[in-house]
């Protein structure tokens, strides 16, 4: 659900920002990318979410896992100001859509470094090697 957010705010910062609908769209996916990733934040942070059970298999990895719900607080305070600022009448569009690509890396990375705490967490306590 999260990468379908993820893929639907990408669409709507790339649409052309003349079109009518183009505030209404991005409004939205914002939105919807929130709420996708609040649930993520409960999946991964909540009792007996993801990171518990990694630090259980793995307790090496508790750094890692602090890294990670640090860049929750930072990511969800980026989209609270990209939802302030879309329906600002002085928004500066190509500014925007900056900050938003901003946000789509950031969270691109973060996506990136949870997978490889999972792989690195479980590959290694069960002696995989490649």
């Amino acid at each position: 659900m999260l990468l379908h957010e993820i893929h639907l705010l990408e669409e709507a910062i790339a649409a052309p920002a003349r079109d009518p609908g183009w505030r209404p769209r991005v409004r939205s996916s914002l939105g919807g990318l929130r709420g996708a990733f609040a649930e993520h934040m409960v999946v991964t942070e909540g009792p007996g979410g993801l990171y518990a059970e990694l630090l259980d298999q793995a307790p090496r990895l508790v750094r890692g896992v602090h890294v990670l719900i640090r860049e929750h607080a930072s990511v969800v305070a980026t989209m609270a100001a990209l939802q302030r600022r879309v329906d600002l009448p002085e928004l500066d569009v190509t500014e925007f859509r900056y900050s938003a690509t901003d946000l789509l890396r950031e969270l691109s990375r973060h996506r990136q470094r949870g997978a490889d705490l999972v792989y690195e967490a479980y590959q290694t306590d069960i002696g995989g090697e490649t």
